[in-house]
């Protein structure tokens, strides 16, 4: 795909005909309108087609009847450089997780690059390298389109407040997963989450036993002296705490509870399940936590939506607000929600062919993963019928 169809402006898009649209607020998921307009990029409108302004519209989509949801966000991956993963050896994980209905990734940290730097200047370093990268990537025509939010640093032993102070003027929004680098002891981690908040840098920690060499136990107690904004692959990644760990962790921290694909599937729905209990679905987001030595899941968060909704009991529209408004609101993003004045990312998906349920809804709450016929970015069409996905039933056509 030439760069220039990766940064362009979509003009006026009036999307028609919708069945059923999710809003991915877990307030209100299911919204009663069959129209959006957008412009350049915008959702400018929402509402019944007859009283939307259709006119001058560069494109049309007619949805055939089926779903419209924001785009997924996987809160939890963990990139290198540019559609390329140096766990798996494999080109184009990026544009695959596009194909299921993915169009936002938030790093958890660079960790996987070979001989990633440990010493302060050069975790910097990597940081802002990474950062510029894939911020520019999108224009360089990789990726599909998918907006990767990367530039995660490890932290390490020896960072003081300054170079925190550094990272966030050079652009630098997130750290890495707290304690795969050597800072492992809560008081210390929670000195440099702080420092961290206090620039506008976000901070994930990891949960659960070692996931790669040099990584160690994180256990209940550091997870709550960190006091990281999320609590990282909650349910493992791979191993978890204990159910009465996680279940404290539940309950003491006020935190982003995220699930991850590539964790502990039992500590995943009892987890949805507690905070369900808690009353507080909105702190759940979901991660596929890949590339990984698991592999790289196209579909994780397809997978994982399915999961919760057939498994926990959680009703399909609301398992998916986990993975986009939850996620939005949890993260800062614009993206995420349809709402007027949001960005225009959206999945277009269906029931999959020959499920036995009569409603996409009712497919996922059978857990079965519905079929995408098309993914939008910002307005602009970055994928078809996807070719990862189960067929859907129907798909939406440009007119």
């Amino acid at each position: 795909m030439a760069a220039e169809t990766l940064t362009g402006l979509s003009g006026k898009v009036a999307v028609t005909n919708i069945g059923l649209l999710l809003s991915g607020d877990i307030d209100q998921p299911i919204l009663d309108a069959n129209t959006l307009v957008i412009d350049d990029g915008v959702i400018v409108a929402i509402g019944r087609e007859k009283d939307c302004d259709l006119e001058g519209a560069r494109t049309t989509v007619d949805c055939k009847g089926t779903t419209v949801a924001p785009g997924l966000i996987d809160s939890h991956v963990h990139p290198v450089f540019g559609d390329w993963t140096p766990r798996q050896n494999q080109m184009g994980w990026i544009e695959s997780n596009l194909n299921g209905g993915v169009t936002t990734m938030i790093s958890a940290g660079e960790v996987h690059l070979p001989g990633r730097p440990k010493d302060v200047v050069g975790v910097k370093a990597l940081a802002i390298t990474a950062q510029r990268s894939f911020e520019g990537m999108r224009g360089a025509g990789v990726g599909g389109g998918v907006k990767v939010m990367a530039g995660a640093p490890v932290i390490e032993k020896g960072m003081v407040e300054e170079d925190f102070k550094e990272l966030s003027e050079a652009g630098v929004k997130l750290l890495g997963e707290v304690g795969l680098g050597s800072v492992k002891g809560g008081e210390e981690a929670a000195q440099m989450v702080a420092w961290a908040r206090k620039y506008g840098i976000q901070s994930t920690i990891h949960t659960g036993g070692p996931s790669i060499p040099g990584s160690g136990l994180i256990d209940r107690d550091v997870v709550l002296a960190a006091d990281a904004d999320v609590i990282g692959h909650i349910n493992g990644g791979h191993t978890s705490l204990s159910y009465r760990h996680v279940c404290d962790l539940c309950e003491q921290s006020s935190r982003a509870l995220e699930i991850v694909h590539n964790g502990n599937e039992r500590i995943a729905l009892l987890t949805a399940r507690h905070a369900i209990e808690l009353k507080c679905p909105h702190r759940i987001i979901l991660g596929t936590d890949s590339p990984a030595g698991s592999g790289v899941q196209p579909l994780g968060i397809l997978r994982m939506i399915a999961l919760i909704s057939s498994l926990a009991d959680v009703p399909a529209e609301i398992a998916f607000c986990f993975a986009t408004g939850n996620t939005a609101r949890q993260r800062n993003l614009r993206q995420g929600l349809i709402e007027v004045g949001r960005p225009a990312d959206l999945v277009f998906m269906d029931r999959a062919q020959h499920t036995a349920a009569d409603t996409l809804l009712e497919s996922v709450q059978l857990g079965d993963i519905p079929g995408v016929g098309m993914v939008m970015i910002d307005g602009l069409i970055r994928c078809r019928r996807s070719r990862n996905t189960p067929p859907a039933t129907e798909v939406p056509v440009v007119l």
